[in-house]
Protein backbone atom coordinates (compact mmCIF):
# COMPACT_ATOMS: atom_id res chain seq x y z
CA UNK A 1 0.00 0.00 0.00
CA UNK A 2 1.41 3.43 -0.85
CA UNK A 3 1.97 5.91 1.99
CA UNK A 4 -0.53 8.40 0.64
CA UNK A 5 -3.33 5.88 0.56
CA UNK A 6 -2.53 4.71 4.07
CA UNK A 7 -2.50 8.25 5.44
CA UNK A 8 -5.79 9.00 3.70
CA UNK A 9 -7.40 6.07 5.47
CA UNK A 10 -5.95 6.94 8.88
CA UNK A 11 -5.94 10.70 8.74
CA UNK A 12 -9.61 11.41 8.13
CA UNK A 13 -11.69 8.59 9.52
CA UNK A 14 -15.37 8.61 8.73
CA UNK A 15 -17.42 9.81 11.68
CA UNK A 16 -19.78 6.96 12.43
CA UNK A 17 -22.42 9.29 13.88
CA UNK A 18 -24.55 6.84 15.79
CA UNK A 19 -26.40 9.87 17.08
CA UNK A 20 -27.86 10.48 13.62
CA UNK A 21 -29.45 7.07 13.75
CA UNK A 22 -30.41 7.32 17.40
CA UNK A 23 -33.77 9.09 17.36
CA UNK A 24 -36.72 6.72 17.36
CA UNK A 25 -39.96 6.74 15.41
CA UNK A 26 -43.00 6.52 17.66
CA UNK A 27 -44.43 3.73 15.51
CA UNK A 28 -41.46 1.53 16.43
CA UNK A 29 -40.56 2.38 20.03
CA UNK A 30 -42.97 3.52 22.78
CA UNK A 31 -42.76 7.23 23.66
CA UNK A 32 -41.79 6.42 27.24
CA UNK A 33 -38.67 4.65 26.00
CA UNK A 34 -37.83 7.55 23.71
CA UNK A 35 -38.11 9.88 26.68
CA UNK A 36 -35.62 7.88 28.71
CA UNK A 37 -33.10 7.72 25.84
CA UNK A 38 -33.34 11.45 25.14
CA UNK A 39 -32.89 12.70 28.71
CA UNK A 40 -30.11 15.25 28.80
CA UNK A 41 -29.64 15.30 25.05
CA UNK A 42 -29.61 18.39 22.88
CA UNK A 43 -32.90 17.30 21.38
CA UNK A 44 -34.60 17.32 24.77
CA UNK A 45 -33.01 20.59 25.88
CA UNK A 46 -34.16 22.39 22.74
CA UNK A 47 -37.72 21.08 23.05
CA UNK A 48 -38.67 23.53 25.83
CA UNK A 49 -38.28 23.77 29.56
CA UNK A 50 -41.11 22.41 31.66
CA UNK A 51 -44.39 20.74 30.82
CA UNK A 52 -44.56 22.18 27.29
CA UNK A 53 -42.00 19.66 26.05
CA UNK A 54 -43.89 16.37 25.84
CA UNK A 55 -42.61 12.89 25.10
CA UNK A 56 -44.75 12.82 21.97
CA UNK A 57 -43.06 15.99 20.73
CA UNK A 58 -39.64 14.39 21.21
CA UNK A 59 -40.67 11.24 19.40
CA UNK A 60 -42.11 13.25 16.50
CA UNK A 61 -38.98 15.38 16.19
CA UNK A 62 -36.66 12.41 16.12
CA UNK A 63 -38.81 10.60 13.55
CA UNK A 64 -38.25 13.48 11.13
CA UNK A 65 -34.45 13.25 11.41
CA UNK A 66 -34.15 9.50 11.80
CA UNK A 67 -32.69 6.98 9.41
CA UNK A 68 -33.66 3.36 9.54
CA UNK A 69 -36.53 3.13 12.01
CA UNK A 70 -39.47 4.32 9.92
CA UNK A 71 -41.19 2.94 6.82
CA UNK A 72 -41.94 6.46 5.53
CA UNK A 73 -40.10 9.77 5.66
CA UNK A 74 -39.85 13.00 3.66
CA UNK A 75 -42.82 12.00 1.50
CA UNK A 76 -41.36 8.61 0.53
CA UNK A 77 -42.43 5.18 1.73
CA UNK A 78 -41.14 1.63 1.52
CA UNK A 79 -43.84 -0.74 0.28
CA UNK A 80 -44.52 -4.08 1.95
CA UNK A 81 -41.74 -6.53 1.14
CA UNK A 82 -42.65 -9.67 -0.80
CA UNK A 83 -40.40 -12.63 0.00
CA UNK A 84 -40.54 -16.39 0.63
CA UNK A 85 -42.71 -17.18 3.64
CA UNK A 86 -40.37 -19.64 5.32
CA UNK A 87 -36.72 -20.58 5.66
CA UNK A 88 -35.05 -22.64 2.92
CA UNK A 89 -37.74 -21.74 0.38
CA UNK A 90 -36.20 -20.34 -2.84
CA UNK A 91 -37.98 -17.38 -4.36
CA UNK A 92 -37.71 -13.65 -4.87
CA UNK A 93 -37.57 -10.62 -2.61
CA UNK A 94 -39.20 -7.50 -4.06
CA UNK A 95 -40.48 -4.07 -3.04
CA UNK A 96 -41.07 -0.54 -4.28
CA UNK A 97 -40.16 2.93 -3.11
CA UNK A 98 -43.26 5.13 -3.42
CA UNK A 99 -43.64 8.89 -3.37
CA UNK A 100 -46.24 10.96 -1.52
CA UNK A 101 -48.84 10.14 -4.20
CA UNK A 102 -48.21 6.40 -3.96
CA UNK A 103 -46.41 6.36 -7.31
CA UNK A 104 -43.39 4.02 -7.55
CA UNK A 105 -40.10 5.90 -7.82
CA UNK A 106 -38.11 4.96 -10.93
CA UNK A 107 -35.22 7.48 -10.94
CA UNK A 108 -32.46 7.58 -8.34
CA UNK A 109 -29.17 9.29 -7.61
CA UNK A 110 -26.21 6.92 -7.59
CA UNK A 111 -24.39 6.78 -4.25
CA UNK A 112 -21.39 4.55 -3.56
CA UNK A 113 -21.66 3.03 -7.04
CA UNK A 114 -25.30 1.92 -6.60
CA UNK A 115 -28.77 3.46 -6.86
CA UNK A 116 -30.01 1.54 -3.82
CA UNK A 117 -28.38 -0.44 -1.03
CA UNK A 118 -30.40 -3.15 0.69
CA UNK A 119 -29.49 -4.28 4.19
CA UNK A 120 -31.28 -7.30 5.67
CA UNK A 121 -30.68 -8.48 9.24
CA UNK A 122 -32.58 -10.55 11.78
CA UNK A 123 -33.81 -8.74 14.89
CA UNK A 124 -31.11 -10.37 17.03
CA UNK A 125 -28.39 -8.97 14.76
CA UNK A 126 -27.61 -12.25 12.99
CA UNK A 127 -28.10 -13.24 9.34
CA UNK A 128 -26.73 -9.92 8.05
CA UNK A 129 -26.72 -9.31 4.28
CA UNK A 130 -25.81 -6.26 2.22
CA UNK A 131 -27.05 -6.70 -1.36
CA UNK A 132 -28.06 -4.72 -4.43
CA UNK A 133 -31.35 -5.61 -6.14
CA UNK A 134 -32.25 -4.81 -9.74
CA UNK A 135 -34.78 -2.10 -10.65
CA UNK A 136 -37.55 -2.71 -13.18
CA UNK A 137 -37.90 0.83 -14.49
CA UNK A 138 -41.30 0.07 -16.01
CA UNK A 139 -42.88 -0.80 -12.65
CA UNK A 140 -40.51 0.75 -10.13
CA UNK A 141 -40.04 -2.66 -8.50
CA UNK A 142 -36.72 -3.68 -6.99
CA UNK A 143 -36.08 -7.43 -6.86
CA UNK A 144 -33.49 -10.19 -6.54
CA UNK A 145 -33.48 -13.96 -6.03
CA UNK A 146 -33.89 -14.73 -2.34
CA UNK A 147 -33.85 -17.56 0.18
CA UNK A 148 -33.91 -17.17 3.96
CA UNK A 149 -31.30 -19.22 5.80
CA UNK A 150 -33.17 -19.17 9.10
CA UNK A 151 -36.57 -18.30 10.55
CA UNK A 152 -37.28 -15.21 12.63
CA UNK A 153 -38.21 -11.55 12.46
CA UNK A 154 -36.14 -9.57 9.96
CA UNK A 155 -35.60 -5.89 9.30
CA UNK A 156 -35.19 -4.84 5.67
CA UNK A 157 -33.47 -1.46 5.17
CA UNK A 158 -33.58 0.37 1.83
CA UNK A 159 -30.86 3.03 1.63
CA UNK A 160 -31.28 5.39 -1.35
CA UNK A 161 -31.51 8.93 -2.71
CA UNK A 162 -34.25 9.79 -5.22
CA UNK A 163 -33.25 11.74 -8.33
CA UNK A 164 -33.28 15.52 -7.99
CA UNK A 165 -30.95 18.25 -6.81
CA UNK A 166 -32.64 18.65 -3.41
CA UNK A 167 -33.72 15.05 -2.87
CA UNK A 168 -32.99 13.69 0.62
CA UNK A 169 -30.83 10.69 1.36
CA UNK A 170 -33.13 8.20 3.07
CA UNK A 171 -33.06 4.88 4.87
CA UNK A 172 -36.50 3.27 5.19
CA UNK A 173 -37.35 -0.04 6.82
CA UNK A 174 -39.97 -2.78 6.87
CA UNK A 175 -40.32 -5.85 9.08
CA UNK A 176 -40.62 -9.32 7.53
CA UNK A 177 -41.67 -12.46 9.42
CA UNK A 178 -40.10 -15.73 8.29
CA UNK A 179 -41.82 -18.93 9.40
CA UNK A 180 -39.91 -21.80 10.95
CA UNK A 181 -38.24 -22.81 14.17
CA UNK A 182 -36.51 -19.78 15.63
CA UNK A 183 -33.49 -19.93 17.90
CA UNK A 184 -32.43 -16.38 18.83
CA UNK A 185 -28.79 -15.40 19.13
CA UNK A 186 -27.50 -13.23 21.97
CA UNK A 187 -24.67 -11.00 20.68
CA UNK A 188 -21.64 -11.00 22.97
CA UNK A 189 -18.89 -8.34 22.90
CA UNK A 190 -16.11 -9.28 20.49
CA UNK A 191 -13.34 -7.33 18.80
CA UNK A 192 -11.87 -10.15 16.71
CA UNK A 193 -13.66 -11.75 13.76
CA UNK A 194 -12.68 -14.78 11.69
CA UNK A 195 -14.20 -14.79 8.21
CA UNK A 196 -13.22 -16.84 5.14
CA UNK A 197 -9.66 -17.34 6.39
CA UNK A 198 -9.17 -13.67 7.33
CA UNK A 199 -8.65 -12.45 10.87
CA UNK A 200 -9.98 -8.94 11.46
CA UNK A 201 -9.13 -7.21 14.72
CA UNK A 202 -10.87 -4.11 16.00
CA UNK A 203 -8.85 -1.73 18.14
CA UNK A 204 -10.76 0.94 20.05
CA UNK A 205 -13.61 1.47 22.48
CA UNK A 206 -16.89 3.38 22.42
CA UNK A 207 -17.82 5.99 25.01
CA UNK A 208 -21.27 7.56 25.02
CA UNK A 209 -21.30 11.17 23.94
CA UNK A 210 -17.73 11.44 22.66
CA UNK A 211 -15.81 10.53 19.52
CA UNK A 212 -13.86 7.26 19.58
CA UNK A 213 -11.28 5.97 17.12
CA UNK A 214 -11.90 2.49 15.73
CA UNK A 215 -9.23 0.76 13.63
CA UNK A 216 -9.78 -2.53 11.82
CA UNK A 217 -6.62 -4.55 11.02
CA UNK A 218 -6.73 -7.46 8.56
CA UNK A 219 -4.39 -10.45 8.45
CA UNK A 220 -4.45 -13.83 6.74
CA UNK A 221 -2.31 -16.72 7.97
CA UNK A 222 -0.55 -14.22 10.21
CA UNK A 223 0.40 -11.94 7.32
CA UNK A 224 -0.96 -8.38 7.02
CA UNK A 225 -3.45 -8.01 4.17
CA UNK A 226 -2.33 -5.25 1.80
CA UNK A 227 -4.52 -6.20 -1.15
CA UNK A 228 -7.75 -4.51 -0.07
CA UNK A 229 -9.64 -3.58 -3.24
CA UNK A 230 -12.17 -0.79 -3.80
CA UNK A 231 -15.70 -1.83 -2.95
CA UNK A 232 -18.58 0.58 -3.55
CA UNK A 233 -16.15 3.44 -3.94
CA UNK A 234 -14.06 2.82 -0.81
CA UNK A 235 -11.67 0.33 0.79
CA UNK A 236 -14.00 -0.44 3.65
CA UNK A 237 -17.71 -0.23 4.24
CA UNK A 238 -19.31 -0.15 7.69
CA UNK A 239 -22.90 -0.70 8.78
CA UNK A 240 -23.69 -0.10 12.44
CA UNK A 241 -26.86 -1.08 14.32
CA UNK A 242 -27.76 -0.46 17.93
CA UNK A 243 -28.95 -3.60 19.66
CA UNK A 244 -32.61 -3.49 20.61
CA UNK A 245 -34.00 -0.87 18.23
CA UNK A 246 -31.61 -1.56 15.32
CA UNK A 247 -31.03 2.15 14.80
CA UNK A 248 -29.17 2.17 11.48
CA UNK A 249 -26.18 3.92 9.99
CA UNK A 250 -24.55 3.23 6.61
CA UNK A 251 -21.05 4.69 6.19
CA UNK A 252 -17.82 4.24 4.25
CA UNK A 253 -14.15 4.59 5.02
CA UNK A 254 -12.54 7.99 4.62
CA UNK A 255 -10.17 9.22 1.98
CA UNK A 256 -10.39 9.96 -1.69
CA UNK A 257 -12.27 7.52 -3.87
CA UNK A 258 -9.82 4.77 -4.86
CA UNK A 259 -8.56 4.68 -8.41
CA UNK A 260 -8.94 1.60 -10.59
CA UNK A 261 -6.34 -0.98 -9.66
CA UNK A 262 -5.40 0.74 -6.41
CA UNK A 263 -5.07 -1.39 -3.28
CA UNK A 264 -4.74 -0.68 0.42
CA UNK A 265 -4.47 -2.27 3.87
CA UNK A 266 -4.02 -3.74 6.34
CA UNK A 267 -5.76 -1.03 8.40
CA UNK A 268 -9.06 0.79 7.92
CA UNK A 269 -9.90 3.53 10.41
CA UNK A 270 -13.16 5.15 11.48
CA UNK A 271 -14.29 7.58 14.15
CA UNK A 272 -17.46 6.61 15.99
CA UNK A 273 -19.73 8.53 18.33
CA UNK A 274 -22.33 6.61 20.31
CA UNK A 275 -25.22 8.72 21.70
CA UNK A 276 -25.84 6.50 24.72
CA UNK A 277 -24.28 3.65 26.62
CA UNK A 278 -25.35 0.33 25.20
CA UNK A 279 -24.46 -2.44 22.81
CA UNK A 280 -23.67 -1.81 19.12
CA UNK A 281 -23.44 -4.31 16.27
CA UNK A 282 -20.86 -3.54 13.57
CA UNK A 283 -20.55 -5.15 10.13
CA UNK A 284 -17.42 -4.43 8.08
CA UNK A 285 -17.49 -5.23 4.35
CA UNK A 286 -14.16 -5.50 2.54
CA UNK A 287 -13.05 -6.92 -0.80
CA UNK A 288 -9.97 -8.99 -1.67
CA UNK A 289 -9.37 -10.75 -5.01
CA UNK A 290 -12.81 -9.77 -6.26
CA UNK A 291 -14.69 -11.34 -3.34
CA UNK A 292 -16.56 -9.38 -0.67
CA UNK A 293 -16.28 -10.55 2.93
CA UNK A 294 -18.18 -9.36 6.01
CA UNK A 295 -16.61 -9.27 9.48
CA UNK A 296 -18.96 -8.83 12.44
CA UNK A 297 -18.21 -7.19 15.78
CA UNK A 298 -20.05 -6.27 18.97
CA UNK A 299 -19.01 -3.30 21.10
CA UNK A 300 -20.43 -1.99 24.35
CA UNK A 301 -20.40 1.80 24.63
CA UNK A 302 -19.42 2.85 28.12
CA UNK A 303 -21.27 5.62 29.96
CA UNK A 304 -19.69 9.04 29.56
CA UNK A 305 -16.51 9.27 31.61
CA UNK A 306 -16.28 5.51 32.15
CA UNK A 307 -14.29 4.51 29.07
CA UNK A 308 -11.13 2.49 29.79
CA UNK A 309 -7.96 4.54 30.12
CA UNK A 310 -5.52 4.43 27.23
CA UNK A 311 -2.18 2.70 27.65
CA UNK A 312 -0.45 6.07 28.05
CA UNK A 313 -2.90 7.14 30.76
CA UNK A 314 -2.77 3.89 32.71
CA UNK A 315 0.62 4.62 34.34
CA UNK A 316 1.62 7.25 36.83
CA UNK A 317 3.97 9.95 35.63
CA UNK A 318 6.78 8.55 37.74
CA UNK A 319 6.69 5.04 36.19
Amino acid sequence: MNAGARLAIYGAGVVVAFGAAFGLAQVVIPPTVVSEWTKGTEMEEHGAHGAAATTEDAASATADALKGLSLSLEGYALSPVAAPAGADEPGELSFQIRDAHGTPVTEYTTAHDKDLHLIVVRSDGSQFRHVHPTLDEATGTWSLPWEWDAAGTYRVFADFTPAGADAPSLTLTQTVQVAGEFTPVTPAPTQVAEVDGFTVSLDGALEAGSASDLTFTLTKDGTPVTGLEPYLGAFGHLVALREGDLAYLHVHAAGDEPKAGETSGPEIAFAAEAPTAGRYLLYLDFQVDGTVHTAEFVLDAAPAGDAPASEDDSHDDGH
